[in-house]
């Protein structure tokens, strides 16, 4: 009977034991799972850190996309605009050219008019006219100039001058009876040039000094 209380005292001894080990076992497990907890805690951390990396460099990608887009964008609205106003200076300049074309073409034929009053004027000074019929035609000749005038026509039609390709065309050379008038000097208007606006639409016929 000593002995088997002897063996149980054994056994009650050796439960404590046992019962350290088995915490320290749930220790252990929980030290590990812990551990793990903490690793897949990280793994995710970092799964999400590169996903935000990811999706920032997408959106950079984006933003870089967008603003090279923009900027064409600009590039074309520039272009048009020069396109455009080149477009608008090229229309004006042709509306321009057009009117001053059809003021010539219209002007011209009154000039021959402009031409055979000067004449008749100049003829009078040496034929006796009624002083009335006189007056009328200097009259008609002064309202004609004035038309003229308004259009911006000028008559070339001065002598003494130094003959100029751009606006007089030489009839005939000649020496001057004033040996004092330089060479090439227009000495006489056979018929009128005009200009219009400075530009000429018609040279002047001239006899030019030798």
């Amino acid at each position: 009977m000593e002995k088997h209380k002897n063996q149980e005292e054994k056994k009650t001894e050796d439960h404590p034991l046992d019962e350290s080990k088995e915490v320290k076992t749930e220790q252990s497990e929980q030290t590990e799972n812990d551990g793990a907890g903490l690793g897949l805690q990280e793994e995710m951390e970092a799964a999400e850190g590169l996903k935000a990396d990811s999706e920032l460099v997408e959106k950079d990608e984006i933003i870089e996309n967008l603003t090279e887009e923009l900027q064409q964008a600009k590039d074309a609205v520039l272009r048009n605009v020069a396109e455009y106003e080149n477009l608008k200076k090229r229309l004006q300049k042709e509306k321009t050219r057009i009117y001053l074309d059809s003021k010539k073409s219209a002007i011209e034929s009154f000039l021959p008019i402009r031409d055979d009053l000067v004449r008749s004027l100049e003829a009078s000074e040496h034929i006796d006219l009624d002083e009335g019929f006189l007056s009328g035609i200097q009259m008609v000749a002064g309202k004609f100039e004035n038309v003229l005038s308004g259009y911006g026509v000028e008559p070339i039609d001065e002598v003494m001058v130094p003959f100029d390709v751009d606006v007089h065309d030489a009839l005939l050379r000649q020496p001057a009876e004033d040996e004092s008038v330089e060479p090439n000097t227009v000495l006489k208007i056979v018929e009128p040039g005009y200009k219009i606006d400075n530009q000429v639409i018609k040279h002047a016929k001239v006899i030019v000094s030798q």
